[in-house]
């Protein structure tokens, strides 16, 4: 999928950028750039797309990326987040290149687990459990320290993030990004399309006019670009919303379905045990007691 390609700001007397990003969808396109992202989301959720990873992100998550993989966080509105009483949204990042503390420091023996975590990133990590609360904490640290103190915090933050398990990987293992810089503003316009009207019917000659191409040719452009249909992408999409509802645990399940854009509880039923690995009862009463 063609992704913007992003130069990250970086301070002339900081080696790497870390800063709190306050802006809901500042970075709400697809996009990447050559420096991995550490980002730690306090407040405010929505869609997470990492590579061909599609799920909902929450305050608490960490996610690192690696350079060069393709991603962005679409937050939901400002209105939902006032609605539940709380205050804009915002988020820690970091940014560095692999290599900007020499093209030999990663080759150190002693390295060698950071290294690793590098080539991991390439996927996607979502950080949990005591990883996350462990990182977590020394992302406030950096903030607060200043010369070699902040260089050996990253450290300490890419050695935690290397104990995360394989089920933290996000993009798939055969995704790979290596098309060109084109059409940006053509796949933006169909995940934006997606998002703001997920929630009703979506015809393909619909979301195909949106994209400038006829049906066939869209169905062919989208898998070319995603590896995935149109449909699946939807559904994805669709079942990150409900699970924010079930989490939210104000609607019932059938309400949820046909506000999620679903129009057959049997087909929303299969389908969300099918992405999430639990019915909906059953993800509900994990977060709502």
């Amino acid at each position: 999928m063609e992704a913007q390609f992003l130069q990250v700001a970086n301070s002339p007397n900081r080696s790497f950028s870390l800063r709190r990003e306050a802006i809901p969808n500042i970075n709400s396109r697809w996009h990447r750039h050559a420096e991995v992202e550490l980002i730690h989301f306090h407040r405010g959720g929505g869609t997470q797309f990492v590579g061909d990873n599609i799920r909902r992100f929450a305050a608490g998550d960490i996610v690192l990326v690696g350079s060069d993989l393709p991603h962005y966080w679409h937050y939901d509105t400002v209105e939902e987040h006032q609605e539940s009483g709380e205050s804009g949204p915002y988020a820690t990042v970091l940014h560095f290149t692999e290599h900007f503390w020499g093209d030999k420091f990663l080759l150190l023996p002693e390295n060698a687990c950071i290294r690793k975590v590098l080539e991991r990133a390439k996927r996607g990590l979502s950080l949990t459990g005591h990883v996350r609360e462990n990182v977590a904490a020394l992302m406030v640290k950096m903030q607060e320290t200043e010369g070699p103190f902040r260089l050996t915090t990253l450290l300490e933050c890419l050695y935690h993030a290397s104990l995360a398990d394989d089920r933290s990987a996000l993009a798939s293992i055969g995704f790979r990004y290596d098309t060109p810089e084109s059409e940006n503003e053509r796949i933006n316009a169909i995940y934006n399309y997606a998002l703001q009207n997920f929630g009703q019917r979506i015809t393909l000659e619909d979301v195909a006019a949106v994209a400038g191409l006829s049906p066939n040719s869209f169905c062919r452009y989208f898998k070319s670009r995603t590896g995935k249909h149109f449909r699946q992408f939807l559904t994805e999409i669709r079942i990150g919303h409900s699970c924010k509802r079930l989490i939210d645990g104000d609607e019932n399940v059938k309400q949820i379905c046909y506000e999620s854009g679903f129009n057959n509880f049997s087909c929303f039923y299969k389908k969300f045990k099918e992405i999430t690995g639990k019915t909906p009862a059953a993800y509900q009463s994990v977060f709502v007691r």
